[in-house]
């Protein structure tokens, strides 16, 4: 069983709530100006950097854990804002979450995104020989 009582959960949402970023800027406009796909490559790398920094700053014990849970914070928060957002402005597009496969789908992908960083936080860890 995996123990997430032990976590640092303010980090863990903080970490989370950050990667809104992304769909911010998409909602913004701000993507699409810059020039899909690069720019939420680029955003997307530079969220992952961040994330890397704080576990490894804050020299997090269960770095994989740890961004695996920021990983499905975030997924929950793009759920909850795509369902939110696309109800507001009557487009009815978030509607389309409710689906348990686009649910699924979407905390894989972010709890994978976490476990990829997470793995490399954890590599940076052992190479400072703090894991």
């Amino acid at each position: 069983m995996v123990d997430v009582k032990n976590l640092r959960w303010p980090l863990v949402i903080g970490l989370g709530a950050l990667a809104l970023i992304r769909p911010l800027l998409s909602a913004l406009g701000v993507l699409e100006a810059l020039g899909k796909p690069w720019s939420v490559l680029v955003v997307t790398a530079l969220i992952s950097l961040a994330w890397l920094a704080a576990v490894v700053a804050f020299d997090v014990a269960r770095p994989l854990l740890t961004l695996v849970a920021a990983g499905l914070v975030y997924g929950a928060l793009a759920l909850v804002l795509g369902l939110t957002a696309g109800t507001i402005s009557g487009e009815g597009g978030g509607l389309a979450l409710l689906n348990p496969f686009a649910i699924v789908s979407v905390l894989a992908t972010n709890a994978l995104w976490g476990g990829v960083t997470g793995l490399v936080a954890l590599a940076i860890q052992k190479a400072r020989g703090r894991a």
